[in-house]
């Protein structure tokens, strides 16, 4: 080798050196990281069944994601415990860049007053990627059933001890807390049935084996529009565009009840800032992209966001605290 080429060999090790130094990374972690996005494909983590809302997001802008990357993007589904299977298994994966997940208010906020041993911290944990989008559950039922409303619903309840039953995607969700509440506003005693996921509880409940259940419209529209479900009412304190006609929870009768779901986007704690940023700024692009925006807003009624890690970081400071205290009211309980 001669002068100049062990020149040119200095240069090169000093400038990745720098370059490590940079990202804050181990130096045992060398060749893979300064190759990041091109070692190998990234995986996406959704910690829930495929077909429910965190499944449509989390292949949406897994393709988007590795189209920009220029690398694959897997979808690996971890469903269990309200997303906490997913999440531990997030937690405890290599800082590298190679592993995120579709987060929701389930795994990443309720999940924390619920259990008492959650296997992962949703704080200490997880860097912040970007808030995806919030969007709000609705109140279904079997279109046999012979209820036309919500007040249909109630009396139907009060008055059949037998019909006291509701499906969820899983202990912990929003959809199961939206049932506490709801059971907690009318005063009747309701038990709870808990599935892994979105489409099997719908499937049992669009079959008359359970009375009724909350979930996010977007799981919801193809049955709605089978005629295998009915809609009764919408829990934000708004109506929905996507069924303008269909009331409120609030306006149906019960005063007190308004909730929305939320999903987002994280990383293992440790994950590199600029690889962060740099997987802040083209999931914030792919949901600016007109097919993104007509595939989740228009069709699935999603309100799209996008945001910093900052400002999903200090959404998950006001609403642990507030599932927290929900979740003390309702006396919802994972037993």
């Amino acid at each position: 080798m001669n002068r100049i080429d062990r020149s040119r060999r200095d240069a090169l090790g000093t400038l990745a050196a720098g370059t490590l130094a940079a990202l804050g990374l181990p130096q045992a972690a060398r060749a893979e990281e300064l190759a990041w996005p091109a070692a190998r494909p990234l995986t996406w983590v959704v910690p829930f069944t495929p077909g429910g809302s965190t499944d449509v997001v989390g292949r949406t802008l897994a393709q988007k994601l590795g189209e920009a990357l220029k690398q694959t993007v897997v979808v690996d589904n971890r469903p269990g415990t309200g997303g906490g299977i997913g999440a531990a298994a997030v937690a405890k994966a290599a800082p590298d860049g190679y592993t995120l997940m579709g987060g929701t208010i389930s795994s990443h906020a309720i999940n924390a007053g619920l259990y008492r041993k959650l296997p992962y911290d949703p704080v200490r944990d997880f860097e912040p990627v970007s808030l995806v989008a919030f969007l709000p559950n609705v109140l279904l039922v079997n279109p046999n059933l012979g209820v036309n409303s919500v007040a249909d619903l109630v009396a139907l309840l009060k008055k059949d001890e037998s019909r006291r039953t509701f499906a969820s995607s899983g202990a912990g969700t929003s959809t199961h807390l939206a049932g506490e509440l709801f059971a907690d506003l009318i005063g009747v005693p309701l038990t709870h049935i808990a599935y892994k996921g979105t489409p099997p509880a719908m499937v049992d409940v669009s079959a008359g084996q359970v009375t009724f259940m909350f979930d996010q419209m977007t799981a919801a529209l193809p049955l709605l529009q089978a005629g295998r479900l009915k809609l009764l009412a919408v829990t934000t304190a708004k109506r929905f565009a996507l069924a303008p006609d269909t009331p409120t929870m609030i306006e149906a009768g019960v005063p007190g009840f308004e909730m929305s779901s939320w999903q987002a986007v994280y990383a293992p704690r440790g994950t590199p800032k600029p690889i962060v940023q740099r997987l802040n700024a083209e999931i914030v692009r792919a949901l600016r992209l007109p097919d993104v925006r007509d595939k989740l807003g228009r069709q699935l009624g999603m309100e799209l966001v996008g945001s910093s890690p900052e400002e999903l970081a200090a959404l998950m400071q006001r609403e642990i605290p507030r599932w927290a205290a929900l979740v003390k009211k309702s006396g919802a309980t994972t037993d």
